[in-house]
């Protein structure tokens, strides 16, 4: 059975700015239903009314980060095999294998290009595989 098309991103975010970029590259380019989130906080109270089918995270966020959430996001039944994919400018090696050893789906590094970011998160979501 073919996995369901990817339809539905959360997306979590505390830089204004680049909410907005993201927003436009992947509902307006990509065509995609996002609900954005400017805390892990309120992250946790959207993916209940939302069901999304993938999670686009930051990673350096005030009073909760990105691993931080991806572990409150593990621990739950709901949420544990939620794809995660994770957003950042650290562009060390050896920090992108250590967030890939998390078990998250991906690692998008900023800054993006929003011509391409659509087409990137649904290569991810095409290689994930089937749970």
């Amino acid at each position: 059975m073919p996995r369901e098309s990817l339809q539905r991103i959360l997306y979590v975010e505390d830089e204004a700015s680049m909410r907005t970029i993201v927003q436009v590259a992947l509902e307006d380019v990509g065509g995609f239903v996002l609900r954005v989130c400017h805390s892990g906080a309120e992250a946790l109270v959207s993916i209940a009314e939302f069901h999304p089918q993938l999670i686009l995270l930051d990673v350096m966020m005030p009073i909760m980060t990105g691993p931080q959430l991806l572990e409150r996001l593990r621990a739950s039944p709901k949420t544990a095999n939620i794809p995660v994919i994770f957003m950042t400018a650290l562009d060390d090696e050896d920090e992108v294998e250590s967030f890939r050893a998390m078990g998250i789906a991906d690692v998008i590094l900023k800054p993006i290009d929003p011509a391409t970011l659509a087409a990137d998160v649904q290569e991810i979501w095409d290689e994930i595989p089937d749970q």
